[in-house]
């Protein structure tokens, strides 16, 4: 061994308690010793004795742990062998507050698409990238498109005629927004319209199905106004909830023979779907524990907001019919098999941040969810890292552990090939090129449960006055 490598290494043990929490812009990283976890190919491949340098917040050189003398890292981890892989990335999740961040770069999410915009998300995504704000990387899209009907929410922006769909995207567009999320009561004007103006200003739709008006009858006597298939050649970036197409696309039929060939339909389409199992998953465990589990540890990391105006909704699922729903659980599972066999990219959303669904740590729950639906472990892992960025458009940039590519990489106590409980053991995260340790985690998870209520309420009321909304009218 020579001298500077033994020097090296004598910094290696002491790094790892003597780091700052991340590495300021400019350093050089380096995590030596490591196993790195390849999820690309046929099989998942786990290569021992490798040495990963990172500089500008990007893998710089993968090497062999015994050529590390030639890198000279301002910061040294030492991996004792530890599971290096791509950053887990959360495709569906709602932020009402920055403070909730640091829950997800605890758990080991290094990306984040919250999938209903406010203003400050586009403020709070910039500090992100800039390392002005410590969390995963942001991803928005806007106000939620929707029309008056039984799935209209507080924070969604109202919609029903192809006028005021143009203008709204407009909007949006105008803001900074890039990409539209609709949702299920939408009129076939304004979603026509919604489609239209997306297209002219090059910004991309993800979200629930429109369904059109709801009529008396829908689903079993009355076929949608919108039929689910119209939907597969609008370019969907992903179709939100595997509930919903049973919903939409099954009309709520729990029947094997039509789901798998619905499957083939979506795959042929070349549609990504986010399942998110646990959104329903969740409502069922409320049933069945006639509300109790609404209090279950990590609920203290939900948005006081959020809780006071769910509180309806809790008291309806904790008085649920549990047979009849955790039949529909159960179906649903099969579906999302189906949907893995027939080819469907599937990707890893948790909804976390409403109802009960908690930041960070959900995801997990979600990838577990799609193990017990009876997807392998390495196509459990794909969902979570490679196959949002195919459905982003960003597969040769991140979802990797490949040189050049972005930075965002956890460490593992063991291999989650193995038992992908491995998942809730991170050691480090590196997110945008900076390291944060277990310690440093553990105090963002911490803070993550310290809310701050009034700004909360600040973020929702500008969103509300963006969209043209009296926040008076709703009470705040």
């Amino acid at each position: 061994m020579n001298v500077l490598r033994a020097f090296l290494f004598s910094l290696a043990a002491f790094a790892m308690q003597a780091t700052p929490a991340s590495a300021q812009d400019g350093d050089s990283l380096l995590l030596n010793n490591v196993r790195i976890l390849h999820l690309e190919g046929e099989h998942a491949r786990l290569v021992p004795e490798m040495a990963i340098l990172i500089a500008d917040g990007r893998i710089v050189r993968i090497m062999p742990t015994d050529q590390v003398e030639t890198q000279g890292a301002t910061t040294i981890i030492e991996g004792d062998g530890r599971v290096v892989m791509p950053g887990l990335v959360d495709m569906h999740v709602h932020v009402w507050d920055r403070q909730s961040l640091g829950a997800y770069l605890a758990a080991g999410v290094t990306t984040i698409r919250n999938a209903s915009g406010m203003p400050f998300h586009l403020r709070l995504a910039q500090e992100i990238e800039r390392g002005d704000a410590i969390g995963p990387r942001l991803i928005t899209t806007g106000p939620i498109l929707n029309s008056p009907g039984p799935n209209a929410q507080i924070n969604h922006q109202m919609i029903a005629t192809a006028a005021e769909a143009r203008s709204a995207v407009q909007q949006q567009h105008e803001a900074g927004y890039r990409r539209i999320k609709v949702y299920s009561n939408l009129t076939r004007e304004a979603y026509e319209a919604v489609l239209s103006e997306a297209d002219r200003l090059g910004m991309t739709i993800m979200g629930h199905t429109p369904e059109g008006e709801r009529k008396a009858g829908m689903p079993y006597q009355l076929p949608f106004d919108i039929a689910f298939g119209e939907i597969l050649d609008d370019g969907f970036v992903t179709i939100e909830h595997v509930e919903s197409i049973v919903w939409h696309g099954l009309r709520d039929r729990h029947d094997e023979a039509a789901g798998r060939a619905l499957a083939r339909q979506i795959a042929e389409a070349k549609v990504p779907v986010d399942p998110t199992l646990l959104a329903f998953y969740n409502l069922l465990r409320v049933a069945e524990t006639k509300g109790a589990y609404l209090q279950r540890p990590g609920t203290e990391m939900l948005n006081p907001l959020l809780v006071a105006q769910s509180q309806a909704e809790y008291d309806r699922w904790a008085n649920e019919d549990v047979e009849r729903n955790r039949a529909a659980f159960e179906f649903y599972k099969v579906m999302v098999r189906h949907l893995a066999e027939e080819g469907v990219l599937l990707v890893a959303g948790s909804d976390a941040g409403i109802f009960t669904n908690v930041p960070g740590i959900s995801l997990i729950e979600e990838l577990e969810l799609l193990e017990e639906a009876g997807l392998d472990i390495t196509s459990v892992l794909r969902a979570a890292t490679i196959n949002p960025a195919i459905a982003l458009g960003r597969q040769d940039d991140v979802g990797l552990v490949v040189e050049g590519y972005q930075a965002d990489l956890i460490l593992l106590d063991s291999d989650p090939t193995e038992d992908i409980a491995a998942l809730r053991s991170v050691s480090g995260v590196v997110a945008g090129g900076r390291w944060h340790d277990r310690a440093s985690l553990d105090a963002q998870l911490a803070e993550a449960a310290k809310h701050d209520v009034e700004r909360t309420q600040r973020n929702l009321v500008e969103a509300l006055v963006a969209q043209g909304v009296d926040p008076a009218t709703l009470g705040l």
